[in-house]
């Protein structure tokens, strides 16, 4: 009788070792997801604050460069293609995520165009108003990159952590999947040629 009382303990003993062990793994989990679902909204923020910049710019230089109507409606329209890609973080894909990294990079051409575009008037240049709106846009697009980064790096932990073994046997019992990674931007790997 004693004998079957230490096996009962032993296999109770075991049993609640491999619960605790399968809890603690995926409240981790769940944490490190957690990160990653932040660090998204982190980026979204940042975005945001861009397009919410480009009203403003677009209504600046509007009046001042009325013959570069072609260059204004190219940065409305990609503005209004950027808004209609979202993502939802917690069923993230990467053709998700590579539509969304594709609007905002229209986005961004067509802002530097526009940008490019204004170094033809100094009246808008050098006005004030836009000075600001410029330096505003200048510091969003360092937060996006610092917003991408820390994304990146909340993925990277999270996607090693469901890989680990034996974390891989709960996430895979959970439906813990691996998230994508923002990529740069095709080119981005040349430096670009200056010439003077």
């Amino acid at each position: 009788m004693k004998k079957n009382g230490l096996v009962t303990i032993l296999v109770v003993a075991v049993i609640a070792l491999v619960a605790l062990w399968m809890v603690r793994g995926y409240n981790r989990m769940v944490t490190e997801q957690e990160n990653v679902e932040q660090a998204w909204g982190q980026v979204e923020t940042q975005y945001q604050r861009r397009m919410d910049l480009i009203p403003n710019l677009v209504a600046t230089t509007k009046g001042m460069a009325d013959r570069e109507q072609a260059t204004l409606t190219a940065v409305i329209e990609a503005r209004a293609k950027a808004t209609q890609v979202t993502i939802d973080p917690t069923n993230i894909s990467p053709d998700q995520l590579q539509a969304f990294e594709q609007a905002q990079g229209t986005l961004s051409s067509a802002l530097s165009r526009l940008l490019l575009t204004i170094e033809k008037y100094p009246d808008i240049k050098f006005d004030k108003h836009f000075m600001n709106l410029q330096a505003q846009l200048e510091g969003t697009e360092n937060r996006i990159a610092v917003a991408r980064q820390t994304f990146n790096e909340c993925a990277q932990t999270y996607n090693t952590l469901i890989r680990k073994f034996p974390n891989n046997l709960i996430a895979s019992m959970f439906g813990f999947e691996r998230k994508p990674y923002f990529e740069s931007q095709s080119g981005a790997e040349t430096a670009p040629k200056v010439e003077f």
